[in-house]
C-alpha cells in the first residue's frame, strides 16, 4: 500500500473495542484519525477534524448511521464507508442511496478495510496521489488519461469513468447495479446491458481478448485483477 501523508480518517462506532483496533491499525498506517462513539459527536468532529474518509457504523443508538451519513453528504466532500453488522440488501441499498461510497459487513479484514479507504481516496481526492500507478495502469485524473504500460488508451469519457472505477477497486468483485451507480449514477434510466456493452468496448481497447484482465463472474458483476 502507498503511504499518504495528512490523509484524515473518522471512525464512528459505538463499541470501544472495534475504534481502539481500528484507530491503531490506521494510525500505523500513517493516517491521522479521529474517532467519536455516537452520531452527533461525529457531526461536530467533522467540522472541526475535516475528514477525508468516514468509517460509519450503521447501528448506533440516538441518531444512526444512516442519518449521519445523510448529514454528511449534504454539504461535505467525504467518502463514507459504512459498516454493518447484517449482511441485508435493505441496508446496503439503504446507505448506497444516501451516498454512501462503500459499505462493509462485520466481521471484516483490516487489509480489505485499508484496501476500501485507498480505492476511496484516490476515486474521491485523486489530486492527493497525482497520477495514480496501480500494476501496468497509469491513471492522471487531471488529464482525463489512462496508459497501459507506455500506450494511451483513447477513451471516451465514459470509458474513462469505468476504467477508472474498475482499476482503482481492482481485486473487488463490481456488480453491474453498483458499476451503473457510480460511473453513470443513481439516476440512470438505462439497462443494466449497458455495462456489458461498455465492458466489450474496454476489452477491445485492452486487447482483452481472452477476459484474463477483465474477469467476468457470472451472476456477481466483473473483477480486474492486476499482477
Amino acid at each position: 500500500m502507498q503511504q499518504l501523508k495528512g490523509i484524515k480518517i473518522l471512525l464512528v462506532d459505538d463499541e470501544p473495542n472495534i475504534l481502539q483496533f481500528l484507530e491503531l491499525g490506521l494510525q500505523n498506517e500513517g493516517f491521522e484519525v479521529q474517532t467519536a462513539q455516537d452520531g452527533m459527536t461525529a457531526i461536530t468532529l467533522l467540522k472541526q477534524f475535516q475528514p477525508h474518509v468516514v468509517i460509519l457504523d450503521v447501528m448506533m443508538p440516538g441518531m444512526d448511521g444512516f442519518e449521519v451519513c445523510r448529514m454528511i453528504k449534504k454539504s461535505e466532500n467525504v467518502a463514507v464507508i459504512m459498516l454493518t453488522a447484517k449482511d441485508e440488501v435493505d441496508d446496503r441499498v439503504k446507505g448506497l442511496t444516501l451516498g454512501a461510497d462503500d459499505y462493509m459487513v462485520k466481521p471484516f479484514s483490516f487489509e480489505e478495510l485499508l484496501a476500501r479507504i485507498y480505492a476511496r481516496i484516490r476515486n474521491q481526492f485523486p489530486n492527493l496521489f497525482g497520477e495514480v500507478v496501480i500494476g501496468s495502469f497509469h491513471i492522471d485524473d487531471r488529464r482525463k488519461e489512462i496508459r497501459l504500460k507506455d500506450r494511451v488508451l483513447e477513451l471516451s469519457p465514459t470509458e474513462y469513468q469505468l476504467l477508472k472505477f474498475l482499476v482503482l477497486n481492482h481485486g473487488l468483485v463490481l456488480s453491474k447495479t453498483m458499476i451503473l451507480d457510480k460511473v453513470w449514477g443513481y439516476d440512470f434510466g438505462g439497462e443494466e446491458n449497458i455495462v456489458e456493452v461498455y465492458i466489450r468496448s474496454l476489452r477491445d481497447k485492452l486487447n482483452d481478448k481472452d477476459h484474463q484482465l477483465i474477469r467476468t463472474l457470472r451472476g456477481s458483476g466483473y473483477r480486474i485483477d492486476l499482477s
